[in-house]
């Protein structure tokens, strides 16, 4: 459907207002689609992304600043998510041994079997745009994304 028809609007201020109002329509459907998808696991998608970071550096821990850093979502509060998570048994919390300001963060073996099993819903929601999109407009689409934000 194309955002004209979406949103019920049919003029823009110019095409650049458009993409920009797409850009967010379109975000935000995809935020619902990942939600739902992660709904039967009882995850956020923030905490999602932290557990795909923590599977990335397995077995070794990651400090709740690396985390930060490494988050789709700057504006996330790490820490909180990280409480929650433990909260879940899916990671550990950890003094750091070098430095005992820091707190080390690692994925617990629950985090690593329920990370598998919403992995796995995930790749089901994005079959959606997988058949939708040729692997070529995807590639475009990355490299427009990429050139806005840079």
């Amino acid at each position: 459907m194309r955002i004209e028809e979406a949103i019920q609007q049919k003029k823009f201020k110019d095409e650049f207002q458009k993409a920009h109002i797409n850009v967010l329509y379109t975000a935000s459907w995809i935020h619902q689609q990942t939600m739902q998808a992660l709904k039967p696991f009882n995850i956020s998608w923030q905490q999602f992304n932290i557990l795909r970071i923590l599977r990335g550096m397995h077995p070794e821990p990651a400090s709740v600043k690396l985390l930060t850093e490494r988050m789709i979502d700057k504006m996330s509060n790490a820490s909180r998510l990280v409480e929650k998570l433990k909260q879940k048994g899916l990671v550990e919390r950890k003094s750091c041994k070098a430095d005992r300001r820091q707190v080390d963060v690692v994925i617990t073996e629950k985090g690593l079997n329920l990370l598998t099993l919403a992995s796995d819903a995930m790749d089901e929601q994005m079959d959606v745009v997988r058949n939708r999109l040729t692997r070529h407009q995807a590639e475009q689409l990355n490299e427009l994304l990429d050139a806005m934000r840079y």
